[in-house]
């Protein structure tokens, strides 16, 4: 097997508890992401890693493959090891369980970098910013890259700072996804948290910090991840005005 897709579930939640099985124009938030992540051409397998049976047997119930991991696990990252320990594959994607808006086709396009590029370890997306208010909005993280793409440094503060008001800078939104070469899952997994990391409450700040280099794709489609119950409102908004009804 070439790509697995895993999307880690977790049922708590502190500013907006069971927001996985809330439901979203009558579905549950996670059930929206998972279909949208099975249609994704590009990849090979896809399970829910979940730490409840509440959250197994919704998933479950919607046709989902799903994995019960273990309730001592400090992040997506630590579910997604366990659940691909023992799988042979080259490239794992981590889907954010409350990204009900990805596109498949921002899916593809991290598997496709993987593929493209034998030295990539870790890859993840980007999209530019439009609207001024997400720039400052500590919720959305931005992500600053060198000249190859590859990010120097994510934040929830806007970056990069503009201190002439003549300066009009590129802000980007980092969209929460990533693909691993499936050795490197293991090695970012074993990193203690970076000091950057513990500030911005950013896990992928620790692979940097340890000097690892984070690939950043540019791709067209944006996302929302829901942390609030206003987060889950616009995102609710957004799927309406796409036409969708409960």
């Amino acid at each position: 097997m070439e790509v697995i897709g895993v999307i880690p579930a977790r049922y708590h939640s502190q500013r907006l508890p069971g927001k996985l099985l809330k439901l979203l124009l009558g579905k549950p938030l996670l059930q929206w992401t998972w279909e949208s992540a099975k249609n994704s051409s590009s990849l090979d397998r896809l399970i829910i890693a979940c730490d409840s049976e509440e959250i197994k047997n919704v998933a479950q119930g919607f046709g989902a493959e799903v994995v019960l991991t273990s309730k001592k696990h400090t992040s997506g990252t630590d579910r997604i090891a366990e659940v691909v320990r023992d799988i042979d594959v080259n490239f794992v994607i981590n889907i954010q369980a409350d990204e009900p808006l990805i596109h498949p086709s921002a899916i593809d396009a991290l598997v496709e970098e993987l593929k493209n590029n034998s030295k990539l370890v870790m890859v993840t997306l980007r999209k530019e910013i439009s609207d001024w208010e997400e720039v400052n909005n500590p919720n959305v993280v931005k992500v600053v890259t060198d000249r190859e793409g590859f990010a120097l440094y994510f934040s929830r503060f806007p970056i990069p700072y503009r201190r002439e008001k003549e300066a009009t800078p590129t802000y980007y939104k980092h969209i929460g996804i990533y693909g691993y070469a499936k050795d490197f899952l293991y090695i970012f997994k074993n990193l203690p948290p970076s000091s950057l990391e513990k500030a911005e409450k950013l896990e992928q700040l620790r692979a940097l910090e340890a000097g690892h280099r984070i690939k950043v794709v540019t791709t067209q489609f944006d996302s929302w991840g829901v942390d609030t119950e206003e987060d889950f409102k616009k995102v609710e908004w957004i799927l309406t005005q796409r036409g969708y009804r409960s």
